[in-house]
Formats: C-alpha cells, structure tokens, sequence
C-alpha cells in the first residue's frame, strides 16, 4: 500500500487534533508533524518534504493562500476550512480538495480516495512534488479562482471563455464572471491548447463549448459557444482554427 505523508497545519489545536483522529482510520496517511501557522509550515514543508498537507485558510499573519504562494514546490493540498467561499488566485495550485470545518467523515473519505487515484507516477518519491506551475492545465483540472470577496473553486471545463479587460482577465462559466488581475497571455500559455483556442486578441475559448460556427467579416469566423455567447476568430486564427479541424 502507497504511503502518503502528510503535514497538517492549522492554528487550532482542537482542529489539528480533530484532523490527525479522523486520520487514524487511514494506514495510508502517515502523519509526519503538525504546524500552528503559515511560517512554520513553510519550514516543515521544505525540510520534510512532504506529499500532502491538510491546511487551514483563515490563520492569523498568514493565510494558508499566502503560505502556498511562498513555496517554489507544493505537495498535494487539501484545504480545511469553514467557509465554503474561500479560494486562492486562479492557476497558482492545482489544490486535490477541500473540506468544510466541522469535518464530515464522508467529505474526508472522498478526498482521501481521491488522493488514492491519482496517477502513480506522482508519488514515485517522496521527494518529489508536483507543482502545477510547470505543467500544461488540462480541463479536468480544477483551479481556485479569488475576485475580491467572492472566491470559487472551478474545474477548467466548465469554463467556456477568458475575456480581457483592461489589466485583467474576466472568466466566464456559469452565471459567474469573476476578474484577475492578469493578462490574457499568461492564460494562453498555461492552457491546454487541445481544448482552449485564443480566438482573437481579447479571448481564449474553450473549444468543447461551441455548437455553431460560421463565416464572418474579412475572411474571419463567428463561433457561437453553448449558452449563446459569440465570439469572432479573427482572420488571422481563422488559418490556425480550420488547421486544427480540417477545414
């Protein structure tokens, strides 16, 4: 059996002892240390080296978001938390889960069997972490996403497009267009190419999404994506659209 060490960092005392009980159940979580803040697990993250961490969100001096973006590797993440709400700037880390404070022992087992799921490969050695900065973000990846107070936890393919505005980026999925403070090109170049296409200078659409295409002005195209959205292909990516499909 695949041995998945492991760090809990909280503030609380009683939720630390709360998280490493509900543990005891599982042979396959080995439970390195604890740590009672953002600092001393950065410190225990990087001499440990550990493959999952059960954190915290809302710590005092340090949130268990701002703790993440100070590690150059993160292990695998299970966020604990109360709020259901919290999230962190989208694309930063490819988080395994969350589960809401007081923990459910059927939310703890489902992100425990999906932790068992995961490709092999990923913990071949205990010293190696998989950051999701060096790798291409695929659509069934699920990303944290933080506009202002309203934070949400997304998986890629249900994003249908990511528009440019200004300084920011505007993603659409749902009803939900939340803004991040980024560029549309460091969106493009994170993205899996095979499902999500820049269709002009302002959008990058996921390809899985449209239901109709047709011709448009100056030799470019109109895609129409599920939910009524249309957005033209300028003639430009209209070459590298009909490339890719054939046409």
């Amino acid at each position: 059996m695949k041995e998945f060490k492991t760090i809990i960092i909280d503030d609380e005392r009683l939720a630390r002892n709360e998280i490493r009980t509900m543990l005891n159940d599982y042979s396959e979580i080995v439970i390195l240390d604890e740590a009672k803040n953002g600092e001393e697990g950065i410190e225990k993250i990087k001499s440990l080296k550990p493959d999952l961490i059960f954190l915290d969100i809302s710590m005092p001096e340090m949130t268990g978001f701002e703790m993440l973006k100070k590690l150059d590797n993160i292990p695998h993440v299970i966020f604990v938390t109360a709020h259901d709400n919290y999230a962190l700037k989208a694309f930063e880390v490819n988080a395994l889960d969350y589960v809401l404070k007081p923990i459910d022992p059927v939310r703890l087992n489902e992100a425990i069997e999906k932790l068992k799921s995961k490709d092999n490969e990923e913990f071949e050695s205990s010293k190696e972490f998989v950051s999701s900065r060096d790798r291409i973000l695929a659509p069934s990846d699920r990303v944290f996403i933080k506009d202002g107070e309203n934070c949400y936890f997304v998986q890629l393919s249900d994003v249908r497009m990511l528009e440019s505005d200004g300084n920011y980026v505007k993603i659409h999925f749902g009803k939900n267009r939340p803004f991040i403070l980024r560029s549309l090109n460091s969106f493009e170049d994170r993205l899996d190419g095979s499902h999500f296409f820049r269709a002009n200078r302002k959008f990058i659409i996921n390809l899985d999404w449209i239901e109709n295409v047709e011709n448009w002005f100056n030799g470019g195209l109109q895609v129409e994506l599920r939910g009524g959205d249309k957005v033209e292909i300028s003639r430009r990516q209209t070459i590298r659209f009909k490339e890719m499909f054939n046409f």
